[in-house]
């Protein structure tokens, strides 16, 4: 594997625990300010040591995206209308549409890929994936870079 490689996209559920708790440690810090460090890891019930080891380490996908560009790859079933609806939830979490390529369907499904813009308006990335996957004829969603 290059050296240079820094970054890597990896599926939570492939995670291990402590990496998920220290994320959790990072909110309850950013969200209640009163609260310390050893109240938060004491919650949420992992060591000082684990989240001071791992902190500057991990981070939701989305966290550090704002102002760049997101691909996506989606599966998609050839029915009238999910293209739009498709498009239309982007647009409900005010994310700018770049780019939308659509392959021909082949046996009632295409495959899209769409840029989209993180602007500071933008909602949660995760959110808008999952809501997107939730819906009836979309049969994957993919992210396939950040830049």
């Amino acid at each position: 594997m290059p050296k240079s490689v820094n970054y890597y996209i990896i599926k939570r559920k492939a995670l291990p625990e402590v990496f998920l708790k220290v994320v959790v440690v990072k909110t309850l810090i950013e969200k209640e300010k009163d609260m310390t460090i050893q109240e938060a890891v004491d919650e949420v019930g992992i060591s000082r040591s684990s989240f001071y080891k791992y902190k500057d380490c991990i981070f939701p996908f989305y966290e550090n995206s704002r102002g760049s560009v997101i691909t996506f790859a989606v599966k998609i079933d050839d029915e009238p209308g999910l293209l739009s609806t498709v498009i239309n939830r982007i647009a409900d979490y005010k994310a700018n549409i770049l780019t939308i390529n659509q392959t021909i369907p082949i046996n009632g499904v295409a495959n899209l890929t769409i840029s989209i813009e993180i602007l500071p308006t933008t909602g949660d990335i995760q959110k808008l994936i999952d809501t997107i996957t939730a819906y009836k004829g979309i049969h994957q969603v993919k992210i396939l870079g950040r830049g």
